[in-house]
């Protein structure tokens, strides 16, 4: 009789692998939402992503961080929340600053 896999959870088999890529794509969105801002990508974008940008970069920073507290512990990909961090802040320091530029 041959024995079942063993039915025990891997180290990486842990929701805090999932915090890295999640931040990598909340960052993406926030800086396109900050360079359709800008004008630098077409307006039509900014009707979409005006709302959700300084959420998605918080959002970003937040994930981010805790990814990389568990990237270092050994679960889930360090480049990944790093990269999802700086992306994070890049576009929710860009929204508030824009913000603040246009209500003085």
């Amino acid at each position: 009789m041959l024995m079942p896999a063993p039915t025990m959870a891997h180290r990486t088999d842990t929701p805090a692998v999932a915090l890295g890529p999640t931040a990598v794509v909340l960052g993406v969105f926030s800086v396109v939402g900050v360079l359709a801002i800008v004008g630098v990508l077409p307006s039509l974008l900014l009707s979409f992503t005006l709302p959700l940008v300084p959420i998605a970069g918080g959002l970003a920073v937040a994930l981010g961080a805790m990814g990389i507290h568990h990237a270092r512990r050994g679960a889930g990909r360090l480049w990944m929340a790093i990269t999802g961090t700086a992306l994070g802040g890049l576009g929710f320091v860009g929204v508030v600053a824009l913000l603040c530029l246009v209500s003085v």
